[in-house]
């Protein structure tokens, strides 16, 4: 894992990175690094999860929900504040939801069977989990709420400025198609979304890659979901949010 851990200890991802330096050493002594390409399923629905995955840095991972019709809508969006894969279950369980590589990246990795012991071992490292468990079901109840009541044009903002937040970039590798298969939309409507956003000067396209030139009114034109999701983090996970 030593590779994957700077001259400060610090791993890139900032939940494990919020742990006392003697707790956080000792996880990422656990961790192998795994690469994850752009469409990498990390898990599907009925599964069993025997991994924990990390993403560090621009890493990210989008968990979705199928439906009989072959559409999938994002439910949350993962980045360098959490993790996927059974964090407060104990044994391997089915996964519910699809998880995807969204950008591509490092990650740490560990076994649920050496991050069951290392829980049972430092209540310090279990009690990180359970907070963030907390974190991810607000995110998932925000989600459900924004994709029932707001605009199309209002959660592409709102997507687009927690990608930028999480990548820590205004540049992102993300077509048209894949943003309305996120949203759960027709690319019609997101065509007309991000064609009013690049008339107004707000964001660029090119061959498959998105560049946000003017986040405050992008942030102006998104809903407040983020905001409150971000609020709900730095109650229970205070510092582990990316910054804007």
């Amino acid at each position: 894992m030593a590779n994957l851990v700077d001259r400060d200890g610090r791993t890139g991802n900032n939940l494990i990175d919020s742990l006392r330096p003697t707790e956080r050493a000792l996880l990422a002594s656990k961790l192998t690094s795994w690469h994850g390409d752009v469409g990498k399923v990390i898990h599907s629905p009925g599964q069993s999860v025997e991994w924990a995955y990390f993403p560090l840095d621009r890493a990210m991972v989008s968990y979705r929900v199928g439906f009989d019709d072959g559409r999938e809508v994002e439910t949350a969006l993962i980045g360098r504040e959490g993790a996927v894969g059974g964090i407060v279950s104990r044994g391997h369980l089915p996964a519910f939801a699809l998880a995807v590589v969204q950008f591509d990246g490092c990650f740490g990795r560990i076994s649920l069977s050496e991050l069951e012991a290392l829980k049972t071992r430092e209540p310090r490292i279990a009690a990180l989990f359970n907070r963030y468990a907390d974190c991810l079901v607000a995110q998932i109840f925000q989600a459900g709420a924004c994709n029932a009541s707001h605009t199309i044009e209002q959660r592409a903002a709102k997507w687009l400025i927690a990608a930028c937040d999480r990548t820590g970039s205004d540049e992102l590798s993300l077509t048209q198609d894949q943003l309305a298969g996120l949203l759960g939309v027709g690319r019609s409507y997101t065509t007309r979304v991000i064609g009013r956003f690049k008339a107004e000067g707000v964001v660029e396209t090119r061959r498959g890659r998105l560049t946000v030139r003017d986040r405050d009114r992008l942030a102006a034109a998104a809903c407040d979901c983020d905001h409150a999701v971000r609020r709900h983090f730095e109650m229970v996970l205070r510092g582990v949010y990316p910054d804007p």
